[in-house]
């Protein structure tokens, strides 16, 4: 066990994202290598090359002084980001095909639901009324996917082999076959005007804080078939205006909404989302990603870079992202 040593910082999560659960994960991915679970009272500090981390509080990273490469074990990378004190150097992200397919089947499954018409039908069942509605077709739909990464662009792929009409909109131009991609704030209002089901699925930035909000909505196209356009939010709790979207949701500017993020996690017992009629709530799970296929992306990056090869989806530090 002579190979350079990785410390595990996991903060919080699910059982199955338990620190003991990634210990046991990366002792057996790593098997010639140090995995240190921390907080560990017998540290050298000076010992750690690598980090895998869920949640670090800041400041803790800064605690490696020969730290080479830190790994995030989720997507999400803003809050470590906003640590002022995080050390300077390679900060690398998620991505393993597994995640990218669930957030897909998120994305598939709240579009067809809100298309399909399912919050009424299920309100009529409760009721045992049996008052169908007209069925529109997919092609009736547009569909806008805010944020084209390699999550927006494999959704929209996917939405538009279910012969949805679908846009994407990016910060910076993207080509996608078969899709139109536009990009900047000077083509948003022109993606928004003709969408009926706005996905987001962005980075959180000091950009898009707050992006999804009153003004925006109002933006959006407001004469198909659904009546009212709907929003769905998988990407980040803090791209949303919570009050915004509940203002929008009471006054219909807003006809429905999916949200798997939250501003404040896990989501408050006395907040309005929970019980509004107009909501489908789910609890951050859009793409609770196979966490041995995590593990095994991290070992094989670690093997990658102590070859001399390249990291991949290494954050870039000037976007955030």
């Amino acid at each position: 066990m002579n190979k350079a040593a990785l410390a595990l910082l996991i903060h919080g999560g699910t059982e199955n994202w338990s620190p003991q659960r990634w210990k046991s994960r990366f002792d057996n991915v790593c098997s010639n290598r140090r995995v240190v679970l921390l907080p560990d009272a017998g540290l050298d500090p000076t010992e750690i090359r690598y980090a895998a981390v869920w949640k670090p509080a800041p400041g803790e990273l800064a605690a490696f002084p020969n730290l080479r490469v830190i790994f995030n074990l989720g997507a999400g990378v803003d809050a470590l980001m906003a640590d002022r004190s995080l050390p300077k150097v390679p900060l690398v992200r998620v991505a393993v095909s597994d995640l990218t397919a669930r957030m897909t089947e998120y994305v598939v499954l709240h579009v067809l639901m809100h298309h399909r018409q399912e919050p009424y039908l299920r309100a009529s069942q409760r009721e045992k009324r049996w008052a169908p509605k007209y069925q529109w077709p997919a092609s009736a739909i547009s569909v806008g996917i805010m944020g084209l990464g390699t999550l927006g662009a494999h959704a929209a792929r996917a939405l538009t082999q279910l012969g949805f009409r679908v846009t994407g909109w990016s910060r910076s131009a993207k080509r996608i076959d078969g899709i139109e991609c536009f990009h900047g704030a000077a083509q948003l209002d022109a993606f928004l005007q003709q969408t009926d089901i706005l996905v987001s699925l962005l980075p959180l930035t000091p950009d898009t804080r707050h992006i999804l909000n009153r003004d925006l909505f109002a933006k959006l196209h407001r004469t198909g078939p659904l009546g009212a356009p709907v929003l769905i939010n998988a990407g980040r709790g803090g791209l949303q205006n919570e009050a915004d979207i509940l203002a929008c949701l009471d006054d219909g500017t807003l006809g429905g909404a999916s949200l798997d993020v939250y501003e404040t996690e896990p989501l408050p017992p006395d907040s309005r989302f929970w019980t509004h009629p107009k909501v489908v709530l789910t609890p951050h799970n859009a793409a609770d990603t196979d966490a041995d296929e995590i593990s095994k992306y991290v070992a094989r990056q670690i093997e990658r870079f102590e070859s001399g090869d390249a990291l991949e989806n290494v954050v870039d530090a000037t976007r955030g992202y």
